[in-house]
């Protein structure tokens, strides 16, 4: 059975860390890693999403598990375009009578050649149209922040790869840092990793720094502290072994990129015009993205920069959402939505 006309409007965050799709009408349908693998002798793709997640430090020599996405940006042009038209497969149906209609989101600090060659694989995965919408536009019109009014709004979209702050107002972007930071959900992460190698001689996958982030990861240090054992292979011997951290430790692995965002915060803070300045100390900031689920990092941004921080509702799906809305409601912002063709 085929989708009917109106149902094929889809938007996209194509994000570092997972791909999610919202289809106009129904509400978010998928939500993937965005991970992809890939044959080493013909780049043939093997596996994509949850499935090539799954063999994340598991392959055998023949194949690569990537990510084609890097600082919300593509990183591997073809592996991109297929992984996108997978999705939008899945999404619109793949014996479809209509090519869809696409939103996705893109960082703020993208270049035109980025713009270009996110357009590009989005047309051919099948779009008939494809438009692009700065990341915390989307995630603010997703976090239900009233950005039509002549009101300062502020969003805080803490992503896999990058980390976008803006302050919104009559449906536009004021300020923000100038582009995204190059810091997420990822370079968590890898701090974690650094970590307990330089500390413990340990060597850990990515799912295991997720896995510890997720668990004991603390922005402020927690009392009581919270312990957690973690598997690896010892750097010297070569062998299995298991020790046991502390959140503490995590809290002092990832200090130095919070404070990246807390610096990018104050930045942000700094260019706002004094009226719309004083408008995000009576409302607040808005923190979206997975990594806004980073426990106490709400406390610690208003500790340090004295406005109050608000997490919003299922912050993952704020931007996917926001594209949905903003195809919904093109005509209101058609002119910061670059379009093509």
């Amino acid at each position: 059975m085929f989708r009917s006309l109106s149902s094929q409007r889809l938007g996209v965050d194509l994000g570092t860390a997972n791909v999610l799709v919202f289809l106009v009408g129904e509400g978010v349908i998928i939500d993937e890693p965005s991970v992809v693998a890939v044959s080493v002798q013909d780049r043939r793709i093997e596996a994509i999403g949850h499935a090539a997640r799954e063999m994340v430090g598991r392959t055998p020599g023949s194949l690569r598990v990537m990510r084609p996405l890097q600082d919300g940006v593509i990183a591997d042009y073809l592996v991109t375009a297929a992984m996108l038209r997978y999705f939008i497969e899945r999404a619109a149906g793949r014996h479809r009578l209509f090519r869809p209609e696409v939103m996705v989101a893109v960082p703020t600090g993208v270049t035109t050649v980025e713009q270009r060659a996110v357009m590009d694989a989005g047309i051919a995965a099948g779009a008939k149209r494809v438009h692009l919408i700065p990341e915390p536009l989307a995630a603010a019109i997703g976090a239900n922040v009233p950005i039509s009014h002549a009101s300062g709004s502020m969003v805080v979209n803490l992503g896999g790869g990058t980390t976008e702050i803006a302050v919104i107002s009559l449906n536009d972007i004021v300020a923000d840092c100038s582009g995204s930071l190059r810091v997420g959900g990822n370079r968590l992460d890898e701090a974690i990793r650094t970590y307990i190698k330089r500390k413990y001689n340990l060597m850990t996958g990515d799912r295991t720094a997720e896995s510890i982030k997720m668990r004991i990861g603390s922005a402020i240090v927690l009392e009581p502290a919270e312990t957690m054992e973690v598997r690896g292979r010892d750097q010297m011997q070569g062998l299995p072994r298991t020790v046991t951290i502390t959140s503490d430790e995590i809290t002092e692995a990832i200090a130095e990129p919070v404070d990246q965002i807390i610096r990018g915060v104050r930045s942000v803070l700094e260019a706002t015009p004094p009226e719309l300045a004083a408008d995000i100390i009576d409302k607040g900031l808005v923190m979206t993205g997975g990594t806004a689920l980073l426990r106490n990092l709400d406390k610690l941004v208003a500790r340090e920069t004295g406005v109050a921080v608000h997490v919003a509702e299922t912050p993952l799906l704020c931007t996917v959402r926001g594209t949905g809305i903003a195809l919904e409601h093109f005509d209101v912002l058609q002119k910061i939505v670059i379009s093509h063709p």
